[in-house]
């Protein structure tokens, strides 16, 4: 009986132990081939033995985010009470005073309204408040390893690795989202490479702790992607009931002319503004029949940067009510 009992604990224990040493084993394996890659791309030993030791292991509350399906979608209103609320507002209006002189000057170098700096500032951290507390290298190896988009994360990795190696930032100090968003700008590795700026001219593009570096870099990522200095990026409007619901999307792009001809008109019943020769679109981010916004080619341009009509929006109007 003893021996059929300590069968069965023994059996147990495997059950238990047996899938996450296997986990871990090929977890190890993995490691030891991306460290062979990161060498090959350049990446120092000593960058190397830092931020990827033997003993890294997986972030195991990172692949529950990664792998959760949203309970509850919020409507666009629930989402800009979340985002773009008063105290959002007054946060942004007292932030923008604080820095408009290098505002100013970042936003005249770049070609880009400052309003809309400090308004991305503001949806992406809170104004550099919250920029997540996660380690980007060992959450950007969990997602690599155990997500759904491995080998895009994995180049996210490496690139991760470059900027430490580079010597933007050590790696004890490399904190971003669970997703591997980092600093300020909540940039990518990728995005780093393509956007981050040193405009203090430090040697280092430090977007966790340098104003300037943020700010440029922010207006860097809006001026590559076509930003147009002075332009609006859309205002809210109404529609007229018979309004045809297949003319909704950034891909219809039409002339304000055409629009008007539309029955689209401001909320107070008047005519839309003909504020140049634009091309501009008709949104309603939760669908017909909710809050419709006309908007032009700066609207496009924050989607560049995030792909949700949700999150430009929320830039668009928030940017508006910091310049009051």
């Amino acid at each position: 009986m003893f021996r059929a009992l300590f069968l069965a604990v023994f059996a147990a224990l495997i059950c238990i132990t047996g899938p996450a040493q296997a986990a871990q084993k090929g977890f190890d394996v993995w490691l030891k081939e991306l460290k062979t890659e990161a060498r090959g791309r350049g990446v120092s030993e000593k960058t190397i033995r830092i931020a990827l030791p033997d003993t890294l292991k997986p972030i195991e509350r990172v692949i529950q985010l990664d792998r959760k399906q949203p309970e509850k979608t919020k409507t666009f209103e629930e989402y800009l009470t979340s985002v773009v609320n008063d105290a959002r507002i007054k946060k942004g209006r007292v932030r923008y005073g604080d820095h408009k002189s290098l505002l100013y000057e970042v936003g005249a170098n770049y070609g880009v309204d400052p309003q809309y700096i400090v308004a991305l500032w503001g949806i992406e951290t809170n104004f550099g408040q919250n920029t997540g507390g996660y380690d980007v290298v060992t959450a950007l190896a969990t997602l690599a390893y155990d997500g759904r988009r491995g080998k895009y994360f994995r180049d996210e990795l490496i690139k991760a690795l470059q900027i430490i190696d580079n010597g933007h930032i050590k790696h004890g100090d490399m904190k971003g989202s669970w997703a591997g968003a980092m600093g300020q700008t909540q940039f990518m590795p990728s995005s780093f490479f393509n956007f981050a700026e040193d405009y203090n001219r430090d040697g280092r593009r430090d977007i966790w702790t340098q104003k300037e570096d943020v700010f440029a870099s922010a207006a860097n990522y809006l001026s590559k992607s076509g930003w147009k200095h002075g332009e609006p990026w859309g205002r809210r409007v109404d529609l007229p009931k018979n309004f045809d619901k297949s003319l909704l999307g950034t891909d219809s792009k039409h002339t304000l002319q055409f629009w008007h001809d539309k029955g689209v008109r401001l909320l107070n019943g008047r005519s839309v503004p003909f504020e140049g020769a634009y091309q501009a679109s008709v949104i309603q981010p939760d669908g017909p029949g909710t809050q419709a916004y006309i908007v032009y080619d700066n609207y496009c341009v924050i989607m560049k940067w995030n792909r949700s009509t949700y999150f430009a929006t929320a830039v668009g109007l928030l940017a508006d009510s910091i310049k009051g």
